[in-house]
């Protein structure tokens, strides 16, 4: 067998091994996206925004079996969604095969990669490479990922919520579409671990908020050389009865600092109160008048 007849055996191999943890999900009219199957009791990991719909959901199997499911959790903010079938008799034992993950230890820029997803009955597959990789990253909407992961691969409808996957039918992560202005992109194993372990226990993902609008700003030059950086952010709305109201937030206050971590851009205040657990009192330093100011303000819970 040529070199090309063993790689393309083995990507048909690949897919054929994931493509039994892929799933159809029908959450949205016309359009269904894909899932993967989690665990071995039918919970069911896809992507938050082709759920347009709570109810009504259908999954259907490698096997073509189509069975109803609800929603188990769901976050916006990471893209990742929970379902699990309606009734646990409905999926047949043989149907569950959870998806095998695998570490990004070792993957490079350059190296082959396969979109797998089940927008139809039928299994499909797209092939590419990686084109960028790096450590952790924020997504506009304030969700971190421990690795960013964007593939070089042509994912129309349908793809989300499948599988991005290894030579060797690992899941590297779930592809989706849905965190940066329909770039396509991996969500890695160990972000989405985390996500839904917190999805299962209570439904959704807790994060801390302050209630504020900022914008970023420059600082002038004297308090640049005080606190060690170019910018903050100027306070542009409080919510009535909010965190920052409470603490003594007010319209015009530059952020500079929460809890000793600069702050330059709002996704930056997004990721630090999300790291806090709701009702713990943070340190904020403000520009206010152009004298800087400590003041202490409790996080609250959206």
């Amino acid at each position: 067998m040529s070199g090309l007849q063993s790689m393309s055996q083995a990507l048909a191999d690949a897919v054929e091994s994931v493509g039994r943890s892929v799933v159809r999900v029908e959450a949205r009219r016309g359009r269904p996206g894909s899932g993967l199957i989690w665990s071995a009791d039918g919970t069911i990991l896809t992507a938050d925004h082709i759920l347009e719909r709570d109810e009504d959901i259908h999954v259907g199997f490698a096997d073509g079996t189509v069975v109803e499911a609800a929603v188990a959790g769901r976050d916006a903010t990471t893209d990742v969604a929970v379902l699990r079938p309606a009734a646990a008799t409905d999926v047949k034992a043989s149907n569950l095969t959870p998806a095998v993950w695998a570490s990004l230890d070792g993957v490079r820029v350059g190296h082959l990669v396969l979109a797998v997803s089940r927008p139809g009955r039928t299994v499909r597959a797209r092939l590419g490479i990686i084109a960028a990789l790096g450590e952790r990253w924020r997504a506009p909407s304030g969700a971190e990922l421990d690795h960013y992961v964007q593939p070089d691969v042509d994912v129309s409808w349908g793809f989300s919520g499948g599988a991005l996957v290894d030579g060797d039918g690992k899941v590297l992560g779930m592809t989706t579409t849905g965190l940066l202005d329909r770039t396509p992109l991996a969500i890695p194993g160990t972000t989405t671990r985390a996500v839904v372990s917190q999805l299962l226990a209570e439904g959704r993902v807790r994060r801390g908020f302050l209630g504020i609008g900022s914008h970023p700003v420059k600082l002038p030059a004297a308090v640049r050389e005080k606190v060690g950086q170019r910018a903050g952010l100027i306070v542009v709305a409080v919510e009535p009865g909010s965190p920052a109201e409470q603490g003594g937030l007010t319209l015009g206050d530059v952020l500079v600092a929460i809890d000793g971590a600069p702050v330059r851009h709002p996704g930056e205040v997004a990721a630090l109160l999300g790291g806090h657990a709701v009702g713990k009192p943070l340190a904020v330093r403000i520009l206010r008048a152009g004298v800087l100011q400590e003041m202490t303000v409790t996080v609250g819970e959206r």
